[in-house]
């Protein structure tokens, strides 16, 4: 029985793919900085359900978790960097210390994650990686440029380390949704949102994370997935556009 350990996993994306993984079969790690929530989902699941505490922006705390739940599901598989946060709204009216905290947690928070995590993988029967990035990595988005920078981080990351750890065996993964119906983008202040709309839920997110787990390792895999037809659109139209065309475009999409 292969393994899994999800970050961020107490509500949104990580509980659902918590839900969704625990039903086919795998040994689900159920880790957040809310505990008390991660604990009474572990507790719905069943007896293949670990929760724990796990604050993404401290090294030591990723240790600590990673050494308990290796020990409880006999090796680590699946690492699923889920947690982020997001900060919505002009630049400059947002505050410093939140820029900076969208970067100790969607940026240092998935550092620390495949660091640690690393020597557990390379030592497992099959071992995955798959990230939280975002169609926002696409393009620079106005009202969300932390966020956005953050997920261009995830993008890079993974890139590099698919092809870095590609001797031991370990692909790293991303999936790119759009806007997710989760209580991360309710009251989000950015016409993007308004633009575009929100049609993907977290459980959309979730089989696509399990569609990457399940799929038969190949040269030809890409490493970026984008989730939901608009952002698979805006993914391989930026890929063929000139950067001026992607520019214009960005800019109709926030104007107001």
């Amino acid at each position: 029985m292969h393994s899994i350990l999800i970050s961020g996993a107490a509500q949104g994306i990580g509980a659902a793919t918590a839900m969704l993984f625990y039903q086919h079969g795998y040994k689900v790690g159920i880790y957040d900085i809310n505990v008390a929530q991660a604990e009474q989902l572990a507790q719905q699941l069943g007896e293949h359900a670990k929760a724990g505490f796990l604050d993404v922006a401290d090294y030591t705390s990723w240790e600590t978790a990673l050494a308990e739940f290796s020990a409880w599901a006999g090796e680590i598989n699946i690492l699923v960097n889920n947690a982020g946060i997001l900060y919505s709204g002009p630049f400059e009216d947002t505050t410093i210390a939140a820029h900076h905290r969208t970067l100790d947690i969607n940026v240092k928070g998935l550092l620390n994650g495949c660091h640690a995590t690393f020597s557990y993988l390379k030592e497992s029967s099959f071992a995955r990686v798959i990230n939280l990035s975002s169609a926002s990595a696409i393009y620079g988005q106005a009202d969300l440029a932390s966020y956005a920078t953050s997920k261009f981080a995830v993008r890079g990351l993974t890139e590099s380390l698919d092809i870095e750890w590609q001797p031991y065996g370990i692909r790293v993964l991303d999936v790119m949704p759009l806007f997710v119906g989760t209580a991360m983008v309710k009251d989000m202040q950015a016409e993007s949102i308004k633009k575009m709309g929100v049609h993907l839920k977290a459980e959309d997110v979730a089989q696509d994370i399990l569609k990457l787990v399940q799929l038969k390792d190949s040269i030809w895999q890409a490493t970026h997935h984008p989730v939901g037809l608009k952002s698979k659109f805006l993914f391989h139209l930026s890929r063929m556009s000139p950067q001026f065309v992607n520019r214009i475009s960005n800019l109709l999409i926030a104007r107001q």
